[in-house]
């Protein structure tokens, strides 16, 4: 039967019913066909993806090619910024399909540490005063148990990157004031260098520039108390050319900071820090407004030529020790982080030095440190934002402080106590017998990572690579 069209024609209903049928069968033949073609790129893309990912783990997992293989890498990170990209992603890929948990390792630039075992006599036979390694100087003793226990630390000299010199010159304690004598300090690692030079190759191949020690004292590896005796007798000859850890840094040319230096924060123990935060929570009520505990001489004396902070902490006794808002105290007590715990403010003025272990436990305690120690270079200012953490008031404005301290209290407190209780800050300047990522130890490391032009067994290995490839 057919149907009238428009111009009179008629076709046929089955014409229509067979191009229906038609097209239909025309768009599952298509559509079969891109299901196919999406199949096969799906199994060459997982294949593709299997092969890479095995032979990836048996070339990082074989140890006769460890060695090449890392070598190959550290030469073409060096050459080829791209490479950098692929790097990352493949190792971030690689740890992700292992399910191994992630070391410090990366983050470091796959730093090695040497750590010379040296005779007792060097380290731990001081360890039998327990002071030893709890006092403000004591990061000589942190940084070498953490290094002992780290990932970075490896056994084999040859691969180093920088060689530890662990050797303890803060551990003889005075007899007549307690006070850490350290008079030796110069003959005892003179003794180790002397030692390691002739017992092993690394110091001498180098010159000592990736030889690593620890000077942490009022003005580091010039080894002195008193400023004018520690410019006189300078840097010793043999340690210039390494590098040192030291708690003591000025912003501007000085004798003590001649050497390759990295700023590292006093030691405070992070057990003891803890008990007290346990007890006096860093967000707990603060009840005193202005805190200092310590030296502040009435009538301070002329020791040669000098007197002690400069007159600074004689000012502040002087012109607050009668102001109720000023918590001001000149003697000991052992339990003082408790008060510092319960301040606003914690003053840190210099002493012989300008650094103290005060302006640490301050932040960790949640403090806002008031530092008056003009020019002084702070410990990883790249890690602790000090600006936004702390206050710094002139040595010569030192009679301002209540006017200073009003002013900040009513405007911008709350952001500094925000910012003092950030988990990283307190992290950052603590030691740890294991190191923590982030920790002091950990950015120490990371600062040597940034002088790895220093190390000649990194050249060698990019030497080696140069010639290799």
């Amino acid at each position: 039967m057919a149907e009238a069209n428009g111009g009179g024609r008629t076709r046929p209903r089955g014409f229509y019913v067979r191009m229906r049928l038609l097209n239909a069968k025309h768009g599952r033949q298509t559509e079969k066909n891109k299901v196919l073609c999406y199949r096969f790129l799906k199994w060459v893309l997982w294949l593709s993806l299997s092969s890479y990912f095995l032979s990836s783990f048996f070339i990082t997992h074989n140890p006769k090619s460890h060695k090449s293989a890392i070598s190959f890498a550290k030469t073409t990170l060096s050459r080829h910024k791209t490479t950098v990209a692929s790097r990352v992603l493949f190792e971030s890929l690689n740890t992700t399909l292992l399910q191994q948990p992630r070391s410090h390792q990366g983050l470091l630039k796959n730093l090695k540490v040497y750590v010379y075992d040296l005779a007792s006599k060097y380290n731990n036979d001081w360890l039998s005063n327990e002071r030893c390694s709890n006092h403000l100087f004591a990061s000589e003793v942190a940084i070498h148990r953490a290094l002992l226990n780290s990932e970075v630390r490896t056994l084999d000299p040859w691969e180093a990157d920088f060689f530890f010199v662990p050797v303890y010159v803060s551990c003889n304690f005075s007899t007549v004031n307690g006070f850490p004598a350290i008079g030796h300090a110069r003959s005892l690692l003179s003794s180790a260098v002397d030692l390691i030079s002739s017992s092993h190759p690394f110091w001498n191949r180098s010159r000592g520039s990736d030889h690593v020690f620890v000077a942490s004292h009022d003005f580091g590896a010039c080894f002195h108390t008193l400023e004018d005796e520690a410019v006189a007798d300078g840097i010793p000859q043999f340690l210039k050319n390494s590098v040192i850890l030291q708690t003591f840094g000025v912003k501007h040319k000085h004798p003590c900071q001649e050497a390759e230096n990295v700023v590292i924060p006093p030691y405070v123990s992070p057990e003891v820090v803890q008990s007290t935060l346990e007890k006096y929570p860093a967000s707990g009520r603060r009840d005193i407004f202005a805190f200092f505990r310590g030296k502040m001489e009435v009538h301070p004396k002329n020791v040669s030529g000098r007197f002690y902070s400069k007159r600074v902490r004689t000012v502040i006794w002087q012109k607050f020790g009668g102001d109720r808002r000023f918590y001001l105290k000149r003697h000991r007590f052992a339990g003082y982080q408790s008060e510092i715990a319960r301040s606003v403010f914690c003053l840190c003025p210099l002493g012989w030095a300008p650094w103290s272990p005060r302006l640490v436990e301050a932040v960790v305690l949640g403090c806002v440190p008031v530092i008056i120690a003009d020019g002084i270079r702070l410990p990883f200012p790249t890690a602790v934002r000090w600006p936004e953490i702390s206050l710094t008031v002139a040595e010569r404005d030192v009679g301002k402080l209540r006017q200073i301290l009003e002013h900040v209290a009513s405007t911008n407190l709350s952001t500094l106590q925000r910012n003092l209780r950030h988990p990283s800050t307190r992290r950052a300047l603590l030691f740890h017998g294991r190191m923590q990522k982030g920790d002091a130890t950990w950015h120490l490391l990371d600062a040597l990572s940034h002088k790895l032009n220093r190390s000649r067994g990194r050249s060698r290995l990019r030497n080696e690579s140069i010639f290799d490839t």
